[in-house]
């Protein structure tokens, strides 16, 4: 019972004692004896103006939270960090905080949006902390978001353990690479459901070593478990819960009764694959994403829901600065295994209703942001106040490009979205959205290496509202000493 209070009622100051801790720890013992480290600092100031209810799609949704939703905000951000340095073979370690505030017109927030400890010894990995993330086989810069985790929601808590990068197996000569982790968080909004806590496991498998041609097969899987849920209660948070999660088992006597016909907690598993090619001085990535929220795992061919996923084509130049990549990415997320959960009393598993989930109401939300892509509608659009996701069922082309102009680095991304709702709440007719962001940034170098940056944003259509947005920012970083 011990053990079920202290994992089960964790709260955000006993995540934050941790993390501290862990900072200590890295610092103390390396601090003096390591060599030819730097610390850093980050300056940056931002603000957005636009005409509309809420700032555009774009402006707002690559952001990791940090940009407010309101057609109005300003953002100071100040930050420390160490990075690992790239000559260091045997052990090393890291760290950031960033601190943010975050103001508009109704309210200011302050927090700190970014505070980790990283160390890796050999190929493995500890991190503890919330930073930021890409998670995925998704282009970096371009992508309108991973599946199943976008830049669209504030980093979450965690302890990590793994291999966070690409490895070579041995006795493979580098042919076959793997990378894989195992991941606790903990939901810290408490908007309604209270204390509820993340399991995370992944494994990726990379093929071509030395070839022009690799390709990979991802395998991710996330469960919302624990917790104290409003007219619910406290839900199973020991050990042995915690392997039941790990395995996607049902719970226990002391488990709901749909936990205990289901599996329990909320589980959803996305498989991906990705082909890269090297073909002069191009590199041509083409890759897939789905999600599943039926289980058991089926092969990729055999998934009830196979119409659905994201499909990604991304063009990539070494050599000519002034378009450095190009990309096209297909979302689709209407089939969710069709539209009946029970349709004959035979079969069950329709009406997936993506990122919802009858026990968890948030769903797979963090401070009302979706934590996957951006495109299955964010609770904080709803004006009803519901806290969960009432568009999920989609449609979206999206297109991207970036380069470099005489030292202006140039961004511009374009969406059009077909908007369904949900199979339980159907919109009355397919609400059409167009989202387009242009950004412009330069660096100044000799000017105490001030960034400047300038965006454009825009929404047209009935889903989100026409809007016109731009966005200003300074930035200036740095060494701020060595030792």
């Amino acid at each position: 019972m011990h053990l079920q209070y202290t994992i089960g009622r964790i709260n955000l100051k006993s995540v934050e004692r941790i993390i501290i801790i862990s900072l200590i720890i890295f610092l103390l013992p390396f601090g003096v004896s390591a060599q030819n480290d730097t610390i850093k600092y980050d300056i940056n100031m931002l603000g957005v103006a636009s005409s509309g209810t809420y700032s555009p799609f774009w402006l707002q949704n690559k952001s990791y939270g940090k940009i407010a939703s309101s057609p109005y905000s300003a953002n100071l951000l100040l930050g420390v960090s160490k990075d690992f340095n790239k000559g260091s073979k045997n052990f090393d370690y890291g760290f950031k905080a960033d601190f943010l505030i975050q103001t508009n017109q109704s309210k200011t927030n302050t927090y700190f949006h970014e505070y980790y400890a990283k160390a890796r010894f050999l190929v493995f990995d500890f991190i503890a902390g919330a930073r930021e993330e890409h998670i995925g086989n998704q282009d970096s810069s371009l992508s309108c978001g991973g599946l199943l985790f976008s830049e669209n929601a504030r980093p979450m808590p965690k302890i990590t353990l793994g291999i966070e990068h690409f490895t070579p197996v041995p006795f493979t000569n580098g042919f076959v690479e793997i990378k894989g982790a195992l991941v606790h968080g903990w939901f810290t909004d408490n908007l309604y459901d209270q204390n509820v806590l993340l399991h995370h496991k992944y494994v990726y498998l990379k093929l071509g070593g030395k070839l022009p041609v690799h390709i990979q097969y991802g395998l991710d899987h996330v469960a919302q478990w624990g917790g104290n849920l409003p007219g619910l209660g406290a839900q199973p948070a020991g050990l042995k819960d915690y392997i039941d999660i790990f395995f996607g088992r049902s719970g226990g006597s002391d488990a709901l009764r749909t936990d205990q016909i289901n599996a329990l907690g909320n589980h959803i598993i996305s498989q991906s694959m990705k082909l890269d090619a090297d073909i002069s001085d191009f590199k041509i990535s083409g890759y897939w994403q789905n999600i599943s929220e039926d289980g058991p795992i089926r092969e990729i061919w055999n998934t009830i829901n196979l119409p659905d996923g994201l499909w990604g084509v991304s063009i990539r130049n070494k050599n000519f600065p002034y378009v450095k990549g190009i990309l096209y990415e297909y979302l689709n997320t209407t089939d969710q295994s069709g539209p009946y959960h029970d349709k004959d009393g035979l079969i069950y598993g329709g009406n997936d209703s993506y990122f919802n989930n009858g026990v968890y109401q948030t769903g797979w939300t963090y401070y009302s942001r979706t934590i996957g892509t951006p495109f299955i509608t964010s609770p904080l659009y709803n004006k009803n106040g519901e806290k969960y996701i009432l568009n999920n069922r989609v449609q979206v082309h999206h297109f991207g490009i970036e380069g470099d102009i005489e030292g202006f680095q140039y961004r511009a991304l374009t969406s059009f979205s077909n908007n369904y709702g949900a199979y339980n709440e159907p919109y009355p007719n397919v609400l059409k959205n167009t989202s387009v962001l242009i950004q412009l940034n330069k660096k100044f170098p000799k000017i105490v290496n001030v960034e400047f940056g300038c965006s454009f944003a825009a929404d047209f259509g009935p889903m989100y509202g026409n809007s016109v947005g731009l966005q200003f920012s300074i930035r200036k970083t740095g060494i701020l000493f060595n030792y």
